[in-house]
């Protein structure tokens, strides 16, 4: 049976019990900045380890800012914006494998990519990468691919999903007929083999968009009538968040192999702001930030009963009108900072960060096991016929370096090669064998590569000796 519960103050050990959440000075936060006044619940806010883009108010059409972390402090009116949509921009979403890319949903039914050059915006950007048209109604959802270079997702009030390859231009995949109402919100699986969504008419589905079949679902998975999120957890379980009959707010876990029953429910509070979750696959811990709440909440999710664990709440006076959460690669490891948010005031956006407090200065390793690197696992055209890939991890136990980001090239297809070939049969012209020399060239090349793995995991083990090793001696010595 499921558990349904709410939260009691238990003392259970966890490393992240005593997180602790603190707002930045005033001096490094960006100020006087006018943020979107549009009534569309997604996070306004998007950010990377090189820039931070905020959804901002714009007289004839619709906006974003596009600021370099570093650019703190009170932001001139006249700074240049993110310009081309006709209508106010809904969402945003910085491309996980280019920290210079970054696509924008709007009302005006179009999804745009833009390239951000290296040091930021010097002029206003009116001329995205590509347009991708395709909705008849307004684009309220943008989300790229985890794992596969240049897919990205949209989903718009006409209650279609298209799944686009940015490097054609083209939408390869349509999830029509799914949704007969407004959708809420959409998630990858951690490696992008499925989609979740979180609909109008109070179902939760489970997508193969490949085959375009829905392969879960559950229906009233809240049973309140405000706006549901649906996510995936790292295991592969659904974690969402919900109103109950009584509208008050819920958060349910559930096996999507058997969605008869959630694994867990638990009831919140009665406050009405719709919660919007951001997930930590390295350590499984869930951020909740309400639109119009002062508080982040943040659960611990566990194999144990209740499954979903009450860790804490960093509470402020100022309501947040959206919140941008950093990948874990942005984070500063030397100050065992586990989450940074950016949260949306009416003129400002202020940095939260959340740290684990340790005495040692050596690199906690419990903290931050590998993470999801910059580097794709797939191109868009494997993922398109049918393969999959785990994120490539890196180490952050030297800080992330950025490596060089390559420009989006776009190259569309002629139309004209898709006519039917010709019948007459061309004279074959002998050619000279050139593919034994191929085929030893990528032998070597494939040998070189399993090489350099082997070494680079040895070097990894060898660091996490050193640095055990370095603790012993460090306890030795006090």
């Amino acid at each position: 049976t499921p558990m349904k519960v709410c939260f009691k103050r238990v003392v259970r050990q966890s490393k992240f019990r005593h997180v602790f959440g603190q707002a930045v000075k005033n001096d490094q936060c960006y100020d006087d900045i006018r943020v979107s006044r549009v009534t569309w619940d997604s996070a306004f806010c998007a950010v990377n380890p090189k820039f931070v883009a905020i959804i901002v108010e714009a007289s004839g059409g619709g906006a974003f800012l596009v600021l370099p972390l570093q650019k703190t402090g009170r932001i001139d009116k006249a700074y240049p914006t993110v310009c081309g949509h006709t209508g106010p921009v809904l969402d945003i979403d910085w491309c996980p494998h280019n920290d210079h890319v970054i696509a924008s949903g709007s009302e005006d039914c179009t999804v745009m990519v833009w390239q951000i050059p290296e040091n930021g915006l010097t002029a206003p950007l009116s001329e995205p990468v590509v347009v991708l048209e395709g909705h008849s109604k307004r684009v309220g959802i943008v989300m790229w691919h985890p794992t596969a270079r240049n897919v990205l997702l949209s989903a718009g009030c006409d209650n279609l999903i298209i799944i686009w390859n940015v490097g054609t231009g083209e939408a390869l995949i349509n999830l029509e007929d799914m949704h007969p109402d407004v959708i809420f919100n959409v998630c990858w699986s951690r490696n992008g083999s499925l989609i979740c969504t979180a609909c109008k008419d109070k179902k939760v589905r489970v997508i193969d968009p490949r085959k375009g079949k829905i392969i879960a679902e559950k229906d009233k998975a809240h049973e309140g009538a405000r706006p549901m999120r649906a996510i995936f957890l790292a295991d592969g379980n659904i974690f969402t968040t919900g109103f109950s009959r009584m509208s008050e707010r819920q958060l349910a876990l559930w096996n999507p192999k058997n969605m008869e029953e959630p694994i867990s429910v638990h009831e919140m509070d009665p406050s009405n702001g719709v919660l919007l979750p951001f997930y930590d696959p390295d350590t499984n811990v869930v951020y909740l930030c309400g639109k119009g709440d002062s508080s982040i909440r943040y659960f611990e999710i566990t194999d144990e009963a209740p499954y979903v664990h009450y860790l804490n709440t960093f509470s402020s006076k100022e309501p947040q009108r959206g919140m941008g959460y950093m990948p874990k690669r942005g984070l500063d490891v030397n100050k065992c900072e586990i989450a940074r948010f950016y949260k949306l005031h009416e003129r400002k956006c202020e940095p939260i960060i959340m740290t684990v407090p340790r005495k040692s200065d050596l690199f906690q390793d419990d903290l931050y096991p590998d993470t999801a690197g910059p580097d794709p696992a797939l191109e868009a055209e494997e993922w398109f016929d049918g393969k999959n890939g785990e994120p490539i991890l890196i180490s952050l136990k030297h800080g992330y370096v950025p490596g060089k980001n390559r420009d989006l090239k776009v190259v569309k297809k002629n139309v004209l090669d898709n006519k039917a070939p010709k019948k007459v049969e061309e004279p074959a012209i002998p050619q000279k064998p050139a593919s034994p020399q191929l085929t030893k060239n990528e032998v070597k090349l494939e040998e070189l590569l399993r090489e350099v793995k082997s070494l680079r995991d040895l070097v990894t083990l060898q660091d996490r000796r050193i640095a055990k090793l370095e603790e012993q001696v460090a306890k030795v010595a006090i």
